[in-house]
């Protein structure tokens, strides 16, 4: 019973409600094995959903969309000094620490799966490493593709979640079998448990949010090892992540803009907009902090190409984050401001996946015509990876591909020059 609760609870967090609950019936009404398989023969496929996207809608202009999406909300007023009785809540370190747990994210259905990398094809290797400098050391894993034989090939940097591990989040975002197919290196740098209790990336601290300090330098020395070891090519170097690990990939793209040519996040935040555990709380429950108000982000002027996801059912980091860290990446070039809610550098999207979740895809343009920033917005999905695959943690495979969506955008953003700090 305790591996079907835990399964459950996987699935719960990734708003699979459905399928959490008919695990939990079959348990409680004794259905056998064999009668569970024949039921799932007849249903929808517990494997990721493969295929085409369809487009179910199109609008030149982002006025319906913004009415639907989730909105953060501006922190309260701070009261005067008085004696009186206030009806405002008051949020206790309880409350804090239960938040944090949720941000951790879903117990493993058994810890003997997640740590079991998928098999390798002949030739492909999956190596283990480790990167040390002042700020300390991380361990890593790098996938080298089978077709590598010396050519220089593009490298995908992944930040796991909390709890999350190289391998783990390798299985559960498919992203070894897409570099196989499209030739290219990935990168898991490893959280460390002494660094963090719950193996998260620490974005939320001011020393970790800074350039050639803590866990940024190392990243980036990390990075830059790979870079100086195998034939990579320095105008492809690309930083993703989920949750704690996306905020982590945006502070690294906003803190190394030279080093990587464009960003992916999923369910994660913006940069800079909390200093410590209460101000990143605040910012998860779609709070509005005051250094949310004055984070700071890439010029208009030469956008940092980023492309974003996050499921609308999010009870971890609200959705609201990901309009957010699409407005420091892509802000409005010259100030420019959308006029009677019509914005000719916006288009909209919406579109289905085949028996799984509908989404809502805006593009961001540059003046100059060139796509810069995307954003999905899964409808119905929670703090999960979107079209992952079910044997890992934090993945919800009724969404889009996020993982083959963002190398196609990567792909499409190589870096503008290939810049001296990459050596």
């Amino acid at each position: 019973m305790n591996t079907v609760i835990l399964e459950a609870a996987r699935l719960t967090r990734a708003g699979q409600l459905r399928e959490a609950t008919e695990i939990i019936q079959r348990r409680l009404h004794g259905v056998h094995e064999s009668q569970v398989a024949a039921n799932s023969a007849s249903g929808l496929p517990e494997t990721p959903i493969e295929g085409d996207f369809h487009v179910i809608d199109a609008e030149p202009v982002a006025t319906r969309a913004s009415a639907r999406e989730p909105k953060c909300r501006p922190p309260a007023r701070p009261r005067a000094a008085s004696h009186e009785r206030t009806d405002s809540p008051r949020v206790g370190i309880t409350a804090l620490h239960e938040q944090w747990r949720g941000f951790r994210g879903p117990m493993p259905l058994s810890d003997a799966v997640l740590q079991a990398p998928d098999p390798l094809p002949d030739g492909a290797r999956f190596v283990t490493g480790s990167y040390t400098n002042p700020a300390g050391t991380r361990s890593y894993k790098l996938y080298v593709p089978s077709g590598y034989h010396g050519q220089s090939l593009p490298l995908v940097v992944m930040l796991h979640g909390c709890t999350q591990n190289p391998d783990d989040f390798a299985v559960g975002t498919r992203m070894n079998k897409l570099a196989e197919d499209q030739l290219c290196f990935v990168l898991y740098p490893d959280q460390t448990p002494a660094a963090n209790g719950s193996k998260c990336w620490n974005w939320f601290k001011t020393t970790d949010q800074q350039r050639d300090r803590g866990e940024p330098s190392i990243i980036a020395g990390m990075t830059r090892q790979i870079l100086g070891t195998y034939r990579v090519d320095a105008r492809q170097i690309y930083v993703a992540g989920l949750s704690a690990g996306g905020a982590m990939a945006v502070t690294m793209a906003m803190t190394y803009p030279d080093l990587y040519a464009a960003v992916g996040i999923h369910s994660g935040l913006p940069y800079a907009v909390a200093r410590d555990l209460p101000t990143a709380l605040t910012m998860m429950q779609g709070g509005m902090s005051s250094e949310g108000r004055q984070a700071t982000g890439i010029s208009g002027a030469h956008p940092l190409p980023a492309i974003v996801f996050h499921g609308d059912r999010d009870t971890t980091v609200h959705p609201c984050n990901g309009d957010q860290v699409i407005a420091q990446c892509a802000p409005p070039p010259s100030g420019r401001r959308a006029q009677a809610g019509t914005d000719p550098f916006v288009t909209v999207q919406r579109g289905k996946v085949p028996n799984g979740h509908a989404y809502t895809r805006t593009t961001h343009y540059h003046v100059n015509g060139q796509p810069v920033a995307e954003h999905w917005l899964i409808h119905g999905a929670g703090h999960a990876w979107s079209g992952g695959s079910s044997r890992g943690s934090y993945t919800d495979p009724k969404g889009p591909d996020a993982a083959q969506e963002m190398l196609r955008f990567f792909y499409e953003h190589p870096q503008r020059q290939a810049s001296a700090s990459t050596s």
